[in-house]
Parts: C-alpha cells; structure tokens; sequence
C-alpha cells in the first residue's frame, strides 16, 4: 500500500472510527470507500444489549422502588440509621438502607448496560457507526449526577439515537426529547402550563386551603426548551430570543411520563406520555412563524422546523467536523456539509457523506485528541483486550482521567477541544492508564514494534520505535506505545 493511502487508512480507522486493531490499516483498502460503506451499514450492536431493560421496565421498577422506599421510612422512623462495624472494630459509617435499596434493585442492570457498551466498542466491526453513535449521544448529553435521570443515559443512547443513526435528524430529536433521561434530565416532566386546566385546578385548590402554608405552584420550565434551541438544534448564535425561548416552553407542555399508578396498567406501551390537562392553551410564535394549538403536534410542528433551519445545518455541520476532523474545522467544510444536509432535506446520511467526501477530512494536517474515553477504546481494540463483563476498572480509568461515562455534567456534553484535555497532570495521568492497558495485552507472541506499525502506520515516529526498542520488557514497550504522542491523537 502507498504511504499516502496507508495513512488515509490509518485516518479513517484512528480518527474516523474507533481505533486500529493490529493489521486493519494494511488491509483496509480505499480509505473513502471503506468509510461510505460503513454508512450503509447499521450499527452493529453484537447482541451485547440483549436482554437489557428498556426505558418502560426502568420507570416500572423505579415505581417499585418508591413504594419500598416508602415501606422503609415508615418502618425505620425514629430509629437511628444501622451501622456497621470497621475493620478495627469500632463503628463504622452509618447505611443508607434506601441507598442499599437501589443498589439491590438496580445495581446489576447499571453494570450490564455499562459492560455492554464496552465490550461493543472494544469488538466493533462497525467502528465509524459507533462513533457516530457516541456523538450523537454526547450532543444530546444527559448527565448522571442527576439522580432522576441515573437509569436512562444508556438507554437512551440504545432507543433514540441508534435507530436513528442513518435516517432523519428530525426522528432522531422527537425520539431524543421524548425519551425519559431528557424529560427527566432538564425537568420537562415538571413543566405545566400556567393557564393550563391543571395549573387552574391547582390555583382553586390553594385559594380553599385555610391553613395558611404555602404551596407550591405549577408553572412553566423552559429548561427543555433552551437547550433544545441552544444546543440540540440551531445554536447559540441562531438570533433567537427569549420570547421565543419562552412561547416554545409553552408549547412543550404536557410532554411527561407515565404516573407509578399508569404504570401498574397494562395498556401503557410508551416511557412518554402526553398530558392535554398540563398543555398550555393557545397558539405560539417562535422565530416569527405561529403554531395553532394542536396539542402533542404543536411542539412536534415546531421541532420539524428546527430540524432544517440553516442554522440547525449549520450548527450541526460544525459540531460534526470539530469531532471528526479539527478543533478549528475549515469553513468550506462546514458549509458544503451543511449545504448536503438542507439539500437532502435533513437527512443524517447526507451529512455524513458530505464530510467524508471533502478533501480537506484526509488532509495531513486533520487530527483530533483522543479523549479520555477514546485512548481507552483505542487501547482495547489495538491490545485486543477483552473488557470482560465488570466494567468498574474501565469506569475507574475514565474517572481519573475527567471523562466518567454518561457525566458531563453540563447539558452541553464533553468537549472533545484538545486544550481542555493536555494539561500536564492529565498527561501523566494518560501515561498512567497506558501502562495499566499494557499489563492486559497478552504476552504470547508479543511484538511490541509490529504492533505499533500495524495500529499507527505511516504516522509512527522513528524516535517512537527507537523508545520500543530499547524497552526493557515487552508490556513496557506498549506501555510506551500507549503514552507516544501518535496514539494520544486521532490522526
């Protein structure tokens, strides 16, 4: 194979996909093509999600557990919290037991759904799908540190964004903002039209009440509505304004989950519930076209024409080659991306076509930091580690290095900008992890500088396979390969 298009090959597996494994950049064959059929294929999930609850068996557990918790308190008031006795024999750390309660319930599902996705990136025969697979759901970042929204980010990223992967940018974010992790995540699920006939009946309610405490009111949350605008759709420099934040908020109303005592109801098929009672009455205008009041329809309406705003093309474009090409990605290749997408009429694939047709994805220069969570996929798949079925050391390794799975907390996701992730104690912390990943790399037949070759390519270094060299020992060898400036980025 030609220099030039062993590193094309080496591009579209290290940047592009997840990671070479050893001999895939040799084989590979015509970069760009190989990177269109990935299109053409779904996601391969490799039966790793079988078996796994769905959103709907999550909210029915979660009921469940309410009703435990509740059993609990009632039991345990006015007894002080048990506790349990130290290695030195003195009392140790009072239990939660509402805590030990939801660890019982759903502890084994969370390992599942977490090993599930480890052990599919480490085997992926499908890796530009996956990738597109962990942008999407880094787009629409639902955090975990927010307990409401713990049980749903996996689920998620399997039902709202994996179906949608080659189809409509619009599917993909009715599915996304319908979904229980970001009705619970931005507190949609609390949002009540305030002259809705809800709202009234609560307002009456309160006027009856003669004891003087104060109540909370049902009023409007426009948390969903926001980040729908700022970050799901047209981006923070689409023109939009607060009055249009706010007439969306209103539309938005209703958009809920089934109740503990729906759930119980054999008829409920959805984790997504409309509300007519909560809607708020009347027509909105937002970015100056006037939605008629057609319940559940009126936000869908409004979302439609979000999907292909120049500014949602845009904002989409950008984000998309920021992750796959440069932390500064040439406006032509914004512009032509975008331009594909309005013209396909917001077609996913058109996008990613776009990019992947541009001269300027496989210029020398393109390259991208690996994330946290990027070196240690890369890792796995070019030491062929299996994960295996505990993901606590793996989860461990992203903690340390920033980038536990499912956390950003913030609406706005990782940041995948090489300047947010090479501070000098996050380097040495990556050289760290590199050496534990080396420790897993089996010894049999081992060796260290084929391997560097066969992962990296044309882009390895000659000070890098002198440093492999003069290696005491194989697994430091790849401890070096790890830490080398070549694996640490995409390129």
């Amino acid at each position: 194979m030609a220099t030039a298009d062993a590193r094309r090959a080496a591009s579209a597996l290290n940047r592009l996909g997840l990671g070479a494994r050893n001999g895939e950049i040799a084989a590979l064959g015509d970069a760009e093509s190989w990177a269109l059929g990935q299109l053409r294929r779904r996601a391969d999930d490799l039966g790793v999600f079988a078996g796994l609850p769905d959103s709907l068996d999550y909210l029915r557990k979660e009921a469940q557990l309410q009703q435990q918790r509740r059993a609990l308190k009632r039991e345990e008031a006015g007894q002080p919290a048990p506790t349990v006795p130290g290695k030195d024999g003195k009392d140790g750390k009072p239990v939660n037991p509402l805590a030990r309660l939801y660890a019982r319930m759903f502890g084994a599902d969370l390992r599942r759904e977490a090993s599930a996705r480890w052990r599919l990136a480490a085997r992926s025969d499908t890796p530009l799908a996956e990738r597109l697979v962990r942008f999407w759901s880094n787009h629409f970042a639902v955090s975990v540190d927010k307990g409401p929204a713990r049980l749903y980010a996996a689920p998620m990223e399997r039902e709202a964004i994996r179906p949608h992967l080659n189809g409509r940018f619009y599917d993909m974010l009715l599915a996304v903002e319908q979904h229980p992790a970001m009705l619970r995540y931005l507190d949609q699920a609390q949002s009540v039209g305030p002259d809705s006939p809800l709202a009234e009946r609560v307002d009456r309610r309160l006027a009856r009440r003669a004891d003087g405490q104060p109540a909370r009111k049902l009023g409007l949350n426009e948390n969903l509505a926001r980040e729908i605008m700022e970050l799901h759709t047209l981006g923070v420099g689409a023109h939009y304004t607060q009055t249009d934040v706010t007439q969306f908020a209103r539309a938005l109303t209703g958009w809920s989950l089934p109740l503990p005592r729906e759930l119980e109801q054999d008829d409920v098929r959805r984790a997504f519930k409309f509300r007519p009672f909560a809607h708020e009455p009347g027509s909105v205008t937002v970015l100056g076209r006037t939605y008629a009041d057609d319940g559940e329809n009126q936000a869908k309406a409004i979302l439609a024409d979000f999907a292909v705003h120049p500014a949602t093309a845009r904002h989409l474009a950008t984000e998309l080659a920021t992750h796959c090409v440069s932390d500064t990605p040439p406006p032509e290749l914004v512009s032509a991306m975008a331009q594909a997408y309005l013209a396909s009429g917001g077609m996913l694939p058109a996008l990613y076509a776009a990019l992947l047709q541009h001269p300027v994805t496989w210029a020398p220069q393109a390259r991208k930091i690996r994330t946290p969570q990027d070196l240690l996929v890369a890792g796995l798949r070019a030491g062929a580690i299996d994960p295996g079925d505990k993901p606590q050391p793996w989860e461990g390794f992203l903690m340390r290095l920033g980038q536990p799975t499912f956390m950003p907390r913030s609406p706005a996701g990782y940041t995948d900008v090489a300047a947010d992730w090479v501070a000098p104690d996050a380097l040495w912390k990556r050289v760290q992890v590199g050496e534990a990943l080396a420790e897993r790399v089996a010894r049999v037949g081992l060796d260290p500088r084929a391997l560097a070759a066969g992962v990296i390519g044309p882009v390895l270094r000659p000070d890098t396979l002198t440093a492999l060299a003069r290696a005491e020992a194989p697994e430091q060898a790849v401890a070096l390969l790890f830490a080398s400036p070549e694996f640490q980025w995409r390129v």
